[in-house]
């Protein structure tokens, strides 16, 4: 195990969510974690669960002490006194609870580290206090990692630190079928769960090459969560540039071994049907041969299923797999899958019938929620 950090206890960032929400109004914690593994999203998981507190995102590798506050001078009755004018992005200006996130915390100017230590300890800032309810977390790197994440002891001992995991690769799945995430992508992740490791899980990085790892620096793109979504973008335009220039794209997205794989995936695609088949002429649509190109249609439906045309869908998904229509129904019945699309689905007539003709395969609890 390399040395430096550890992953012991880490958490999901569903915990960690569960974590800021339980004390976060009292104490700071900081999230560290893999690089481009989602500790921002803590941000927005936040919010959703308190609408009525202000997200607020300060990034700390931008700003030097003079960006925290600066000294204006002002009276207290004769006295001339000198109060301080914070930076609106701490949101002390609020009227209201706010969450702030401190970003890459740990790479910051030490000057500004030691500046957000009082905001981090006591929610205050020169004479001003955040508004009572208020969440402070912030988030870093792993030490380990060597781009600069290092913290004083005086600075650790002052807040909860606490490891965050890399999601592995069905949660991530999870995710990426509710944000558009393209369809091979979905497949290709889906099966190969080393995409997701961490390097503290791999002495030798030339044990998985697709990863970053800090024996490997000449790995400069590489694989992780953000630039698996990045992926995303540049595959879902492959039809406006040629080959090489996908495959240029993609290594310098996510590295070379990972963007030669993915493209192994992508050609699957010509087997599979247009959406408009699917959703206006299903006795027509093509039906691939290959299974994994019968994955990829399932995910991307999972994807982009509407209420209008999920009974050409059933008829489609008729001709496929008896395991390629469960890969379908678990999808649906998955704790994390959207919920519009889920409500689409379970209303639909198709759906209904299939379900009576096919019980042996829907045994179990039905999500509620």
């Amino acid at each position: 195990m390399p040395t430096g950090t550890t992953n012991y206890d880490a958490l999901t960032i569903d915990q960690c969510v569960s974590a800021a929400l339980a004390v976060g109004d009292k104490r700071t914690t900081l999230f560290q974690g893999d690089m481009g593994s989602g500790k921002t999203s803590i941000l927005q998981m936040l919010a959703k669960k308190l609408p009525n507190h202000i997200p607020i995102y300060f990034d700390a590798t931008t700003k030097d002490l003079g960006d925290l506050m600066v000294p204006m001078f002002d009276k207290i009755g004769d006295d001339n006194v000198v109060r301080y004018a914070l930076n609106e992005e701490l949101g002390f200006h609020h009227k209201k609870p706010v969450i702030l996130m401190i970003d890459e915390y740990g790479k910051a100017n030490p000057a500004v580290k030691n500046g957000l230590l009082r905001v981090m300890l006591e929610h205050a800032c020169g004479s001003d206090r955040l508004t009572k309810g208020s969440i402070v977390i912030a988030t870093t790197n792993l030490g380990a990692e060597g781009v600069g994440d290092i913290l004083p002891p005086h600075a650790r001992n002052r807040i909860t630190i606490i490891n965050m995991k890399k999601s592995d690769n069905i949660a991530w799945v999870e995710w990426a079928i509710n944000n558009g995430v393209d369809s091979s992508i979905l497949k290709w992740a889906n099966e190969t769960p080393q995409l997701f490791h961490s390097f503290t899980q791999h002495d030798n990085p030339e044990t998985n090459p697709y990863i970053f790892h800090p024996q490997a620096p000449e790995r400069t793109s590489f694989v992780t969560p953000r630039s698996l979504e990045a992926a995303s973008d540049w595959v879902k335009q492959r039809h406006l540039m040629d080959g090489p220039t996908l495959t240029a794209a993609l290594i310098g997205t996510i590295g070379e071994r990972a963007a030669r794989d993915l493209r192994a995936y992508i050609e699957l695609a010509d087997q599979m049907p247009s959406m408009h088949d699917l959703m206006n002429d299903p006795d027509n649509a093509k039906v691939p041969t290959a299974p994994a190109a019968v994955c990829m249609v399932v995910y991307r439906t999972l994807a982009t299923i509407e209420y209008k045309w999920v009974d050409n869908w059933m008829k489609y998904m008729s001709k496929l797999s008896r395991e390629s229509q469960g890969l379908f129904v678990n999808g649906v019945r998955a704790k994390g899958y959207d919920v519009d699309r889920a409500t689409a689905v379970n209303n639909c007539k198709g759906f209904g019938e299939w379900c009576m003709a096919n019980g042996w395969m829907v045994q179990g609890q039905w999500r509620t929620e």
